[in-house]
């Protein structure tokens, strides 16, 4: 197979058409064209269907593309770190973060990480939705509880717990009172199921505030329009200083923020380097730990 063929497919295929690829590589449209149309030729296979405004791969293509990205970008990083005496982290780095995370620590390990690496870009985006990484050209992602996914490898990397609090000035209801609450989103449930030492119990609760960020949730509860349920990093220096009263923990599965990439057999020095900058930010990962990041 031709590499250089293939990595015109690939080049094209990333950037979702000919012209837009002729326009990122600087390279004529009329060659990519052709050089795909030769490689198409070499494997009897249809690879791009033509005519729409927007490229479009044939099931074939899309498999190839997947696999081909991996391989050839594993190949651009063992010829770099060969001509260079080392696999010295270098070139850009995309990753994809939740909001909360993103808010809270994200900035500070990101700078960190920079100054670290310098000869690395780093780009990160926000973003809570599941993105296609090869599809949309990311390098690693950070995830809350993800669903299981055969073509992503990772691990966790944090650990956290909900819990329902509120302002020292409201008081716990009784048994079938119903109290105020700061919730996020459009969050439908009427109930938290809370877990305290000892015995556990039900909270009803009326919604009277929607926002679309847990650091706007805390901020409203801390100003005592009602209760909430928060990660416990983001509020435990509340709970400690007496701003805010804890309730009870959900009674809920566990949070676990997950680190997710490509399963590759050989991972870029750039990925290796960022998750071992995420173990030495948090080496045991709890919840205490990550709340003593966010303070320091």
């Amino acid at each position: 197979m031709d590499l250089l063929a293939l990595a015109d497919f690939n080049l094209v295929a990333r950037h979702g058409g000919f012209g837009r690829a002729a326009r990122a590589s600087g390279r004529p449209k009329a060659t990519l064209s052709r050089r795909v149309g030769e490689l198409e030729a070499s494997l009897d296979l249809r690879l791009i269907e033509r005519g729409g405004r927007a490229l479009k791969l044939t099931e074939e293509g899309r498999a190839l593309f997947e696999r081909a990205g991996a391989l050839l970008t594993e190949l651009d990083e063992t010829v770099a770190a060969i001509s260079s005496g080392g696999d010295k982290p270098r070139g850009r780095l995309r990753i994809s973060a939740p909001l909360l995370f993103s808010q809270t620590a994200m900035g500070k390990l990101a700078a960190a990480f920079a100054l670290r690496y310098p000869e690395v870009r780093l780009d990160v985006t926000t973003d809570d939705r599941t993105v296609d990484m090869v599809e949309e050209g990311y390098d690693l992602v950070i995830r809350v509880n993800p669903d299981p996914d055969e073509s992503l490898v990772g691990r966790i990397f944090l650990r956290d717990r909900l819990v329902v609090v509120a302002s020292p000035g409201l008081t716990r209801p009784a048994d079938h009172a119903v109290v105020p609450a700061v919730v996020r989103g459009s969050d439908q449930n009427a109930v938290w199921e809370v877990k305290a030492p000892a015995a556990r119990s039900r909270i009803a609760f009326d919604p009277i505030l929607r926002l679309s960020s847990l650091i706007m949730v805390r901020d409203a509860v801390r100003a005592g329009v009602g209760a909430a349920c928060l990660p416990l990093s983001l509020v435990s220096h509340d709970l400690a200083a007496g701003r805010l009263a804890h309730w009870g923990d959900l009674d809920a599965p566990a949070i676990a923020l997950w680190t997710l990439y490509p399963s590759r057999r050989l991972l870029s020095a750039r990925v290796s380097a960022f998750l071992e900058h995420l173990k030495e930010a948090f080496p045991t990962g709890t919840p205490a730990e990550l709340a003593a990041y966010l303070e320091a």
